[in-house]
């Protein structure tokens, strides 16, 4: 069973007091699969995993540079679940929950029991849009976690999404392969198939613990079926801010067919100063990496800003 509350996680040992944490978890929802619960009962004292779900006092700390909507979401926002960012791309956040809250999250404000779903005249009003703009080349399925939703529900965006004859790539972003893969069934991946687009799976993963067996049979039944898989990850402190950390999970990546596509400078969301990493320190970490392995291997280094263009930071001069 999905773990809820402070109650069940004091419980469970990975708490120490629950002073101040109700407050957290008023403010943040919070949720952990019994697969991530699984892993940080066994990597106790590991902050890789246990930092990443479990809530701190310190998600009530808020500095003047932190935003609620750090990347623009809302500017952006041409309909209910549909931003419209760059020219030739949008991001449709079809599904409000997510199987775990990560505390870093971006979205902490947007998603949870408090979110909302796009309805079914939300989708209709989104399909419209993109079929009278030809521009719009691809369309990246978020939330919220997509992979929340029934394979039925999923096999129908699929299919109306790849009817549209300019539409030409589907992207899935989420979280759901390392952190709850008994959810990645045989249905839901033929759900994701078409022939009328190529369709990408975007896995968020930021340790290489988060592999697990269960995580890679999951992975592998997406990538056996065709699909395209590509990462993403965060940089945080005191989870995978370090080139041997980095070095394990790009290889794990790699060794389950997931292409490293993004390592995110986090985005200043409400309470996650504590896992911010000086930029400067993302440059050195991706230096390092690039002398250790292939560059099939290497991420790009980006960070997203309210201006809505992400900026390459490795490209950067110092």
């Amino acid at each position: 069973m999905t773990l809820r509350t402070i109650e069940t996680l004091a419980q469970k040992g990975f708490v120490q007091s629950t002073d101040n944490l109700e407050k957290v978890a008023a403010k943040y929802a919070v949720a952990i699969t019994p697969a991530m619960a699984d892993l940080i009962a066994k990597t106790t004292g590991h902050k890789g995993i246990h930092a990443q779900f479990v809530p701190t006092y310190l998600e009530l700390s808020a500095g003047t540079e932190e935003k609620t909507d750090p990347i623009g979401d809302t500017k952006h926002e041409v309909l209910p679940g549909l931003i419209h960012r760059y020219p030739d791309r949008v991001l449709l956040k079809v599904h409000h929950a997510c199987p775990v809250y990560c505390r870093f999250c971006f979205r902490r404000e947007m998603v949870g029991p408090q979110g909302q779903a796009m309805s079914p005249k939300d989708v209709a009003a989104a399909m419209d849009y993109l079929r009278a703009r030809p521009l719009i080349r691809e369309v990246i399925l978020t939330g919220g976690d997509p992979f929340m939703l029934s394979a039925k529900r999923a096999a129908a965006l699929t299919e109306n999404l790849a009817a549209i004859p300019h539409i030409e790539i589907l992207r899935w972003h989420t979280r759901v392969p390392v952190v709850d893969p008994e959810r990645v069934k045989p249905e839901f991946v033929r759900a994701l198939r078409t022939e009328g687009a190529a369709i990408f799976v975007g896995l968020h993963a930021n340790h290489p613990d988060e592999f697990t067996p269960a995580a890679c049979a999951a992975l592998a039944r997406l990538a056996d079926a065709g699909l395209v898989l590509i990462s993403q990850s965060v940089l945080l402190k005191g989870v995978n801010d370090d080139v041997d950390t980095l070095e394990k999970l790009m290889r794990a990546f790699l060794r389950n067919r997931v292409k490293p596509y993004y390592l995110h400078q986090m985005d200043p969301a409400p309470g996650t100063a504590h896992f911010t990493v000086p930029v400067e320190r993302g440059r050195e970490l991706i230096s390092q990496l690039r002398d250790r392995m292939t560059g099939l291997g290497v991420p790009a280094y980006v960070v997203d800003g309210p201006t809505g263009r992400k900026r390459h930071l490795d490209a950067e001069e110092m």
